[in-house]
């Protein structure tokens, strides 16, 4: 790993854990291996992303809309909140998506930061390129940021023991993993990452 990585984690929120409205299977248990991720990367002095999903009351992603899915994450919610065991670091670069209503957005390359810039840009300036994503959800969110990530030409490495899939049907995770190993990132684990 060098100067130029960055730990990417995916909309780790109550919502999307046991208890949540939309909850992801064993989605609680991307936390602690998530926090072993946090403070390699912080003593590595490594820049941390952290998205949420932050939607309105009324937006097309939701089923009374049209949408896919029940209600969740909506702005201001306990719901929409970070994971309470997730140990970010102050310095997280906070990643916001799915604010408008007439978007899905479940890829990080959809949000921006606190200050609005777009997440591209937000890496582009600290020169990062290689993420490493973990979180949830494996056959969406993380697929869809791993997918852009690579489209936009940064190195992409799933943290294969740190993300969790909703598998609407059986085998959508694994199908994902594939899809996102046949577009070119690579997979590694707590043990095996190389600092």
């Amino acid at each position: 790993m060098t100067k130029s990585s960055a730990l990417v984690i995916v909309d780790v929120q109550n919502d999307f854990c046991p208890g949540g409205a939309l909850p992801v299977p064993e989605g609680d248990k991307v936390v602690p291996v998530l926090n072993k991720y946090i403070q390699r990367f912080q003593k590595a002095g490594l820049p941390i992303y952290a998205s949420r999903d932050w939607h309105p009351e009324k937006t097309k992603h939701f089923k009374a809309f049209g949408g896919l899915w029940p209600p969740h994450c909506v702005q201001g919610t306990k719901g929409a909140a970070f994971h309470p065991d997730l140990k970010l670091p102050k310095d997280t670069i906070i990643l916001t998506k799915g604010e408008d209503p007439n978007e899905d957005s479940y890829s990080c390359f959809q949000a921006h930061d606190s200050e609005g810039k777009p997440f591209i840009q937000n890496l582009k300036v600290q020169w990062i390129k290689h993420l490493y994503v973990g979180g949830l959800a494996t056959d969406y969110c993380v697929k869809a940021t791993v997918l852009d990530g690579l489209k936009h030409g940064f190195q992409v490495t799933v943290l294969t023991d740190a993300v969790r899939g909703v598998d609407v049907k059986t085998g959508d995770s694994a199908a994902a993993l594939k899809e996102m190993r046949t577009a070119g990132a690579e997979e590694t684990t707590l043990e095996d990452l190389k600092l």
